[in-house]
């Protein structure tokens, strides 16, 4: 009996589609952007496979009306949209794609620290907007060196490790706090362990880079934001969720942090009067950090495969819930 897979963006590459086509009769959604929450459910009802992106939510209800379903293969790193033990506890397999994504994404994080430090999005502006009146002025526009600054880096995973390689480039000065200590990195980069608060107090950028679970929640707030130098700058690429917004709003507006650099943020997309927008000293970008062509087709690419091997009764390369496999081997 051939098996049926929903995919739930239009936006997926064709050499992606043509492996889960491979192994499954695929229905793509059809509309630019997520499908609504009614169109989920209706799909997943008579389906064995879910390909899906970080804007959907799936959780027990939707678990319960994809009665057949035997995978979820979600085209991201972060899994924190997906109810892991809600799909353990049904037997469903959930696959992530990580490790592609990686440099890409650090690629994101130097840009957001070199033009919010550098003021490069707000000069664009100047410059477009008429601004620019004088040939030269010995203060136009300036803004804060990012070369011989210390980096501190919260969560030293694939994609910290990789920011804190070029970053050496720029010669700074690497700090980290991470749930263990990294010694391949201590190694390599240089870098140094912290505690929590040290990282804070010591880092002129302080780049997020851990996962969304609930030990990172709002893990970065008004007491963390207190700690930091009135120079240093937040830059943020992994979740919206890990920095309280309303902290970090007040702390721009009093001065108490330099400026940010933000990817993500609590609600996506976030509304037009959300007061990030209207800051001068906050770079702003729609969650791009692996925004790259190559990046986002390795990434599909990872989940078709992931969609594939569950379908076919085989061990994903990613499973997430490596318990829902046993007595499958």
């Amino acid at each position: 009996m051939t098996s049926r897979a929903y995919v739930s963006s239009n936006e997926i590459p064709e050499k992606a589609l043509a492996i889960v086509r491979g192994v499954a009769e695929a229905s793509i959604h059809a509309a630019d952007g997520p499908p609504s929450r009614e169109e989920l459910l209706r799909e997943v009802a008579g389906v064995d496979g879910l390909l899906c992106m970080l804007t959907e939510r799936i959780d027990g209800e939707l678990l319960d009306a994809g009665k057949n379903l035997k995978i979820v293969s979600s085209m991201s790193v972060g899994y924190d949209h997906v109810d892991l033990e809600a799909a353990t506890k049904r037997g469903v397999l959930v696959t992530n794609t990580p490790g592609v994504l990686t440099e890409a994404t650090a690629d994101t994080t130097l840009g957001l620290i070199l033009a919010v430090a550098r003021r490069i999005v707000e000069g664009d502006r100047y410059l477009r907007d008429g601004s620019w009146r004088l040939k030269w002025s010995p203060m136009m526009m300036v803004g804060r060196d990012v070369h011989g600054k210390t980096l501190g880096i919260y969560g030293m995973g694939r994609i910290g490790n990789s920011v804190a390689r070029r970053a050496t480039g720029f010669g700074m000065r690497i700090i980290y706090h991470n749930r263990s200590r990294d010694e391949e990195s201590e190694k390599e980069n240089g870098a140094e362990y912290r505690s929590k608060e040290e990282l804070l107090r010591e880092s002129d950028f302080l780049s997020v880079h851990v996962p969304l679970n609930a030990e990172t929640r709002n893990s970065i707030g008004a007491k963390e934001l207190a700690m930091m130098k009135p120079t240093a700058f937040l830059i943020n690429t992994s979740r919206g969720g890990v920095v309280e917004e309303r902290a970090l709003v007040e702390a721009l507006k009093a001065g108490t942090i330099a400026g940010a650099g933000l990817d993500v943020f609590e609600k996506e997309p976030i509304e037009v009067d959300n007061p990030l927008i209207g800051m001068k000293n906050v770079v702003l970008t729609p969650h791009i950090g692996s925004g790259s062509v190559e990046s986002r087709t390795a990434m599909a690419v990872l989940a078709a495969e992931n969609l594939a091997a569950g379908l076919k009764g085989e061990r994903p390369p990613n499973l997430l819930n490596p318990e829902t496999f046993k007595g499958r081997e």
